[in-house]
């Protein structure tokens, strides 16, 4: 194997056209391995909604069907069916492209048959968590005992990588991982420009403005932002960026605070445009009742926005309160409340974060992260070839 030109599968939970945080964390690690002459191919999940194997950036994706078993009688006779084809597409997948290494991102489903690939074929396993063993809104490691079961196998068999100390501090806890290498999100720091919005949201006048963007779902807490928003002093008017579940009961909520008048929801948005809409709001809030990483703490960065970060994850690792972010606790209310009202009153503290943030992003380069990637795919050939003598 020629080091400078590996051949790499990363095997992602979902990808393009479907929008996320792991989706755009993979398409940026595939687009800046390729540009470094590296071969990759994108095997993801085939979620029964038509689509083929195409080209993106360049990269060949692959849509591959992940059944598992069920705890239904007629859920198991399925899986007896649809079992054999499915792992015949996978090794057909890998007998086409020949990978030096597995890299498996957000391990579910795709997990399981990335780790049966590796095993039968003696690739070696890089697993890279992104939080899912714990931010699933449908509970599935919960539920699904043969995932629990497989992602421990696929850390004592291969390479481990965490978005997060937060997250390789839960691998460790309740899957039995040792050597975790932390590799953290990126984000770029300069942004494609668009045409403007010609559905801009519009902004009051001398009323301060906050913003929060992501999945609309529970373990985000957006419920803490609009909550906090209603006592704050400052009355600020609040941008909610991203679609989910939980918009319906969040815009009744909005209703039942008196605050609906200064609540905008704006859906989902591309990179770009979420940039230009931190980029117009006083302050960026991140208040997740458990977050993995917190990659909309860079975009804030990166925006020149203040930022409030919740303390319950992956921010508190990489966010220094007071310095270039404010810590706030989303189960403590008056302490949401309080971050609001610094950041929103106090100008002097404002630009400080700005201009503190706009420095400590600079570390977050998506090279930095394929460096990283890079180590571990690395050191995950040396382990196969038994050359390694340390962790990554």
């Amino acid at each position: 194997m020629d080091p400078s030109r590996m051949r790499i599968a990363l095997v992602s939970s979902s990808y393009h056209p479907h929008f996320g945080g792991v989706e755009e964390h993979v398409r940026h690690i595939a687009k800046e391995l390729q540009e470094r002459g590296h071969v990759v191919e994108v095997w993801t999940v085939d979620r029964g909604d038509g689509l083929r194997d195409e080209v993106v950036d360049g990269c060949r994706v692959r849509y591959l069907p992940t059944p598992l078993p069920a705890r239904s009688v007629r859920a198991l006779g399925s899986l007896t069916l649809r079992a054999p084809g499915a792992l015949a597409q996978w090794v057909r997948a890998y007998a086409a492209f020949r990978p030096d290494v597995i890299n498996v991102q957000c391990f579910g489903p795709n997990g399981v048959y990335g780790l049966v690939l590796a095993a039968l074929t003696g690739t070696p396993l890089v697993v890279s968590s992104h939080g899912e063993t714990f931010m699933d809104e449908h509970g599935i490691y919960d539920r699904s005992a043969l995932l629990r079961a497989a992602l421990r196998r696929a850390i004592r068999s291969g390479t481990v990588t965490a978005c997060s100390r937060y997250v390789a501090d839960d691998l460790r806890s309740r899957f039995g991982a040792s050597e975790v290498l932390v590799i953290a999100n990126g984000v770029d720091l300069a942004p494609a420009q668009e045409a403007p919005l010609l559905d801009a949201p519009q902004r009051e006048s001398g009323r301060p403005l906050l913003l929060g963007a992501g999945r609309l779902v529970r373990q985000k807490g957006f419920d803490v932002l609009l909550m906090a928003a209603s006592q704050s002093r400052s009355e600020p008017q609040v941008w909610i960026v991203g679609d989910g579940a939980e918009r319906s009961r969040l815009e009744r909520l909005a209703a039942s605070l008196s605050i609906s008048h200064r609540v905008q929801f704006l859906g989902r948005r591309t990179a770009s445009e979420v940039q230009s809409l931190m980029a117009a709001a006083d302050a960026v809030v991140v208040p997740s009742r458990v977050e993995p990483f917190g990659i909309v703490v860079l975009e804030a960065w990166a925006a020149g926005t203040p930022v409030l970060a919740t303390n319950r994850g992956g921010p508190a690792g990489f966010v220094t309160d007071g310095h270039d972010g404010l810590l706030i606790d989303p189960e403590d209310l008056s302490s949401v409340v309080t971050g609001i009202d610094r950041a929103t009153a106090d100008l002097v503290l404002a630009s400080r974060l700005s201009q503190a943030g706009r420095e400590t992003v600079k570390s977050f380069t998506w090279s930095r992260v394929v460096d990283a990637y890079l180590q571990a795919y690395r050191f995950a050939t040396a382990t196969a070839s038994g050359h390694a003598t340390r962790s990554p």
